[in-house]
């Protein structure tokens, strides 16, 4: 469990925000009420704070002290305070801080624990920034590190793409437009030529005084445009974190739409949709394809005699089971109810036996707790073809026939290219 520390004079407001954290999310509170306390924390050797709540005005730290303690100590700090002067504000920013917050917004703790939450998933979110001006390229990665993100960096169009063909996750790309060898503008065809709105965001960024420029950006494909000259730290992160969150929306529903529930596996929507490119790139590029569909034996039996919880369980074991010994280039889905099926690219027949037949035994030797006393176990009949067949349904249901031949033939075990594999 992530450790946060709230340094909060206030017994209320510190009462409160501990409460609220530790009851809205995975983080464990650690609350002190001054900076004499706050040291003491800090130097405890088993104290590894993840991020920090900071109030502005304590009572032997007045005028901020407390931030330069805790951001020594490179743990990103969110400031929450009451006070509103221009003064104090741009001093916290001079501090380079995650946030700054103020009390006084009703919903202000709920802002602070959506921004904590946001800090513990940036790491997993890599972020290209793209200028041929080093100063400014390393003004805005310090920033995005600020708050944990994987900062990326190129010095033009060019070098951007290769940094993206060796990292197609990136989510968001900040460009700026005069550049050499590829310009801001090409730079954004090109991303877009791979990735749509909805997979990765383009922020253009340009000192150029052309008040066309945001517009030309915004058509050429991106999400959002800043202008250097009247560039507001406050501003920059409020774009990024709304971008980030409006793509994790976007994809939380896309997602949703192609996996089954239950299992999160991919559903029999998804499986048709994409098995088909990868049915023809097999065909095309003359690579192996193998297609394995998969049942749980007796999975009536289970549902009748245990009840239909304990059937969600078998289900969801089976699932993992298939997902952590498959490769992750694999397609698996869940075609409806107790039936799976798999593609695997490069697959050759005799792999396909091994990587089956041990799939087989690891269902067959796992048991699956369905109660607090009580364990059951299960096992799976395997159909696979791994010749290809004129079309992906031709030959899903050569899986399917070789699955029911290895069902009549005494259940439990695998069947390739109708050569038995007995257990």
């Amino acid at each position: 469990m992530k450790k946060v520390l709230v340094v909060e004079d206030s017994s209320f407001f510190g009462m409160v925000i501990k409460n609220k954290i530790q009851t809205k999310s995975n983080f464990y509170v650690t609350w002190t009420k001054n900076l004499s306390e706050t040291v003491k924390e800090l130097n405890k050797a088993n104290n590894n704070f993840f991020a920090a709540v900071l109030d502005f005005n304590l009572p032997d730290a007045p005028q901020g002290e407390v931030i330069d303690k805790v951001t020594s100590k490179n743990i990103p700090s969110i400031v929450f305070t009451g006070n509103v002067s221009e003064q104090i504000r741009e001093f916290v920013w001079s501090k380079k801080v995650v946030d700054y917050i103020l009390k006084e917004d009703p919903n202000s703790v709920d802002y602070l624990i959506a921004t904590l939450k946001r800090l513990e998933k940036n790491p997993d979110i890599k972020i290209l920034v793209v200028d041929d001006s080093p100063l400014f390229r390393k003004t805005i990665s310090d920033l995005l590190q600020n708050h944990n993100y994987t900062v990326l960096a190129a010095g033009n169009g060019k070098e951007a793409l290769e940094v993206i063909n060796e990292h197609p996750d990136i989510k968001m790309v900040i460009t700026d437009f005069n550049m050499p060898e590829m310009d801001g503008f090409a730079l954004t065809q090109k991303i877009r030529e791979r990735y749509s709105s909805d997979e990765l965001i383009i922020i253009g960024i340009s000192s150029e005084r052309d008040t066309y420029m945001p517009a030309r950006f915004l058509k050429y494909g991106a999400n959002d445009f800043i202008v250097k000259q009247s560039f507001l730290t406050e501003e920059f992160y409020c774009r990024v974190t709304q971008h980030l969150d409006s793509l994790e929306r976007l994809q939380a529903v896309k997602e949703a739409s192609m996996k089954d529930f239950l299992t999160g596996l991919y559903n029999r929507r998804y499986f048709f949709d994409f098995g088909q490119k990868l049915f023809a790139s097999a065909k095309r590029d003359n690579l192996t394809l193998a297609c394995a569909m998969i049942d749980i034996d007796f999975f009536k039996k289970v549902n009748d005699t245990y009840g239909h919880k304990a059937g969600d369980l078998v289900l969801q074991h089976v699932a993992s089971t298939l997902k952590s010994r498959m490769r992750g280039t694999d397609i698996i889905a869940r075609l409806g109810g107790e039936e799976f099926c798999i593609l695997a690219v490069n697959l050759k027949e005799n792999d396909a036996k091994k990587v089956f037949e041990e799939l087989r035994q690891t269902i067959e030797k796992s048991s699956i707790q369905i109660d607090e006393d009580q364990t059951i176990n299960v096992t799976i009949s395997t159909g696979v073809v791994t010749e290809l067949t004129d079309n992906l349904e031709d030959m899903v249901n050569r899986a399917d026939a070789l699955l029911y031949e290895a069902k009549n033939s005494g259940r439990n075990k695998v069947i390739v290219n109708k050569l038995n594999f007995l257990s």
